[in-house]
């Protein structure tokens, strides 16, 4: 039987990753990147250790390489959002998180809707926040560089 992690990934490669494809983002889940001139837009999933949840990580990188606090070079094709310190959290419902991880996208919560399926609510409610996180992209000012 499938775990609901798995499911979950599942909804969110049905519904939300087409929408990332559409935006010239390349990566699989739960990494994905897109690189335009000096900038790369990043966008990585985090899920909650305890299973039920996960947060959308996101960073704009400004630079030809990235190079990690040991000197290491990593590659704009492998860069992730967790190899930058400073990174901007998407939520649910709001741009703070009020209440620890029950701010997260929650998928482990039952509700009188769960006659409909469920991962894929979760996954809407993510397609929903794209413009959030459009507008965090495309404010250049919000660019990290070495």
């Amino acid at each position: 039987m499938e775990d609901e992690r798995s499911m979950m990934i599942k909804s969110l490669n049905k519904v939300f990753v087409p929408e990332l494809r559409k935006l010239n983002f390349k990566g699989s889940m739960l990494h994905f990147r897109r690189t335009e001139g000096e900038i790369t837009n990043l966008i990585t999933f985090q899920f909650d250790r305890d299973g039920g949840g996960f947060v959308i990580e996101l960073v704009n990188w400004r630079g030809s390489e990235f190079k990690d606090s040991a000197g290491n070079t990593i590659p704009l094709n492998k860069l992730t959002a967790h190899h930058i310190n400073k990174r901007q959290r998407i939520y649910p419902n709001s741009i703070l998180e009020k209440n620890g991880k029950q701010s997260w996208f929650r998928f482990d919560k039952n509700s009188i809707f769960d006659f409909r399926n469920k991962f894929d609510r979760v996954a809407k409610k993510v397609r929903s926040r794209l413009p959030i996180m459009e507008e965090y992209w495309n404010n250049e000012c919000k660019c990290q560089s070495q």
